[in-house]
């Protein structure tokens, strides 16, 4: 049996959110609020945050644990985060904010995850560290969709694109370490007695931009495999 926890704080002033006028900026940009209204808009939104986040974090890294389910931390910003995610007994980083925290994170043996959109687009939406950043540092193993399922495959073939990773290393972000991360044995990578699941891809090339100036390389699925059997 495997599975995930994610224990996640998008309440303002915490994580993401450290910064007050970034949460500011984020609604007012969404159309959530108006500089008019945000006052009224934040403050029942830090008081609830002041009521139950860390109560309900340490609760749902009790339950995670007594039922030996693999935990994640979601936008650490600081040490301090950091070190309160490993006392509650986190083996996954997603999506450390900053360069400092991801540094910590890995220093305590967590696996670091990142959008792949984050790779796609040239950065992060949010304004926070940057996936290629954190990949130059060695401080990235695994991305994930982060809500666009074409992500993982399209980040994989432009780092390779822009001279960044090789396919086969840019796959096992998507692939095997993902999979080892949660404690998935059976699948990952391409090897006698695993599942096979595949996909066969041909590279489709657009041209470079400002973010990637060596070109787009975009894969088109063109075959999808189920253990050995083709499904699409």
């Amino acid at each position: 049996m495997w599975g995930l926890v994610s224990l996640m704080d998008h309440t303002p002033g915490q994580r993401q959110f450290a910064n007050l006028e970034a949460f500011k900026r984020y609604f007012i940009g969404k159309g959530r609020t108006t500089e008019a209204e945000f006052a009224g808009f934040v403050a029942p939104l830090i008081e609830q945050a002041e009521r139950y986040s860390d109560g309900n974090r340490r609760a749902i890294a009790r339950l995670a644990a007594e039922r030996g389910i693999t935990l994640a931390a979601h936008d650490d910003a600081t040490p301090e985060h950091v070190a309160e995610s490993v006392a509650l007994g986190t083996r996954i980083a997603e999506f450390p904010t900053t360069v400092v925290a991801a540094k910590v994170a890995a220093a305590h043996g967590q696996q670091i995850v990142m959008g792949a959109p984050n790779i796609v687009r040239g950065g992060s939406q949010s304004g926070n560290v940057a996936a290629t950043e954190l990949l130059g540092l060695g401080l990235l193993h695994i991305l994930s969709s982060d809500y666009v399922p074409s992500s993982p495959l399209q980040a994989v073939f432009q780092l390779a694109a822009d001279g960044t990773l090789g396919l086969t290393d840019g796959a096992k972000l998507v692939s095997g370490n993902p999979a080892r991360a949660v404690g998935i044995k059976d699948r990952g990578e391409i090897a006698a007695g695993l599942r096979a699941d595949l996909v066969r891809v041909r590279p489709h090339d657009l041209p470079a931009t400002d973010d990637h100036p060596h070109g787009q390389r975009v894969p088109v699925v063109r075959a999808v495999y189920r253990q050995g059997a083709r499904v699409s």
